[in-house]
């Protein structure tokens, strides 16, 4: 099926439409949670640490969250994910305009956000292969991820030129409004019935128990997961250390920051179209691993070289490699997954992969107070790491 086609599927453009507005939303909590501290409180070191907890609490408990994806449904899953969201980043903004944030409560409140994410990312992957036929698949990932590229085009985008124009509190009540938008758009999906009901006899506990089993069994799951978390220490890095970069040490604008990501979002859209249109059967890990080792490249020497010129250049070169390792990386995991068992292992697996973003962001926070060269050779470092350990650990076939 053409990428027209596949668009034309009455079930693939409502997640879509959810999925951009839920991911926009979402980028831009990514950039305006950085810049609201730094605005707020003036501290790199807790922006790492804020940015950590907005992650690290959703991949603890993802079994649990994959378990309860297989029982009631990827659609219902996604619209708690969307309802809880909007509801605390709604009582952030709140707190903020009233003066009774202090760092405790934020702190407690972005936790508490990153609770429910798994349902959210997960549930959106475990039903795009139930809404497209088999051989689609490959397309069907580049538009998934075609969709993150555009939101990393306007999220941050989007965020920088609001944090400057309206303020944090501002930010923070249309983050709130897009989720609950995004919630709004499943409803029909939702409404659906669910074919998971077989798993209600079943204990959670056990069914997350299973998950976990099922993707530390997986050697292709197994390798993934940890090449991925590598990869996603390198972005971790860079969503702390850049923001830091272009407002402290170069004196720019919050909108220069969104600029930055929105250049990197279309270089990753062209990159993502590209290698939808090739087979990649049997060819996920080589195409992962290469995609890795030119954004090592990309990150250092070419980002820290010719100051701002030179952070843009590549910056859009790691997003354009975003695209061939994102495509590779979900075809692999579908592919290589029982159907049954997506909702549970996708939880677990896209968990594991993500567990190196918030080690990343804590780790930026702490570099880079120290070290802009030290900084980008460990982004760099971490993605060469990762397709090492692609090439290693995940079976060709």
């Amino acid at each position: 099926m053409s990428y027209r086609q596949l668009l034309r599927l009455p079930g693939v453009r409502i997640l879509l439409s959810s999925a951009c507005l839920s991911r926009l939303a979402g980028r831009m909590l990514m950039l305006a949670i950085i810049l609201y501290v730094l605005d707020r409180f003036h501290s790199p070191v807790l922006a790492g640490w804020v940015t950590f907890a907005t992650i690290a609490p959703g991949l603890a408990v993802s079994p649990l969250a994959g378990a309860w994806l297989d029982r009631i449904g990827p659609p219902r899953g996604i619209l708690v994910d969307m309802a809880v969201s909007a509801l605390l980043i709604l009582v952030l903004a709140i707190a903020g305009k009233a003066h009774a944030l202090t760092v405790p409560l934020l702190v407690v409140l972005v936790s508490l956000f990153s609770l429910t994410t798994p349902l959210g990312s997960a549930g959106i992957r475990a039903l795009l292969p139930r809404l497209v036929p088999a051989t689609a698949i490959d397309r069907a990932n580049a538009l998934d991820t075609t969709s993150y590229a555009f939101v990393d085009i306007f999220g941050p985008a989007f965020a920088g030129v609001l944090f400057a124009v309206a303020g944090p509190d501002i930010s923070m009540f249309t983050i709130a409004a897009l989720y609950a938008l995004a919630g709004a758009c499943l409803v029909p999906l939702a409404r659906s019935p669910s074919p998971e009901r077989a798993l209600e006899s079943r204990p959670v506990v056990r069914e997350a128990v299973a998950g976990v089993d099922y993707v530390l069994r997986n050697p292709a799951l197994r390798g993934l997961a940890l090449s991925y978390a590598l990869y996603q220490v390198s972005l971790g890095i860079l969503f702390v250390a850049v923001p830091v970069i272009v407002v402290q040490r170069l004196g720019a604008e919050g909108y220069v920051v969104g600029g930055l990501w929105a250049l990197t979002g279309l270089s990753g859209a062209a990159g993502a179209l590209s290698i939808g249109r090739v087979p990649t059967v049997d060819r996920e890990r080589l195409v992962v691993a290469a995609g890795l080792l030119a954004t090592a490249l990309a990150i250092y020497p070419v980002s820290v070289t010719l100051g701002l010129p030179g952070l843009a250049t590549g910056l859009a070169l790691v997003g354009f490699f975003s695209g061939p390792i994102d495509v590779g990386v979900l075809s692999l995991r579908q592919r290589r997954t029982e159907p049954g068992w997506l909702g549970r292992v996708l939880a677990v697996s896209l968990s594991l992969n993500m567990s190196g973003l918030p080690l990343g962001s804590a780790l930026g926070g702490i570099l880079v107070s120290q070290s802009v060269q030290a900084t980008f050779a460990a982004a760099a470092g971490a993605s060469i790491a990762a397709a090492v350990v692609a090439c290693a650990l995940i079976p060709q076939r």
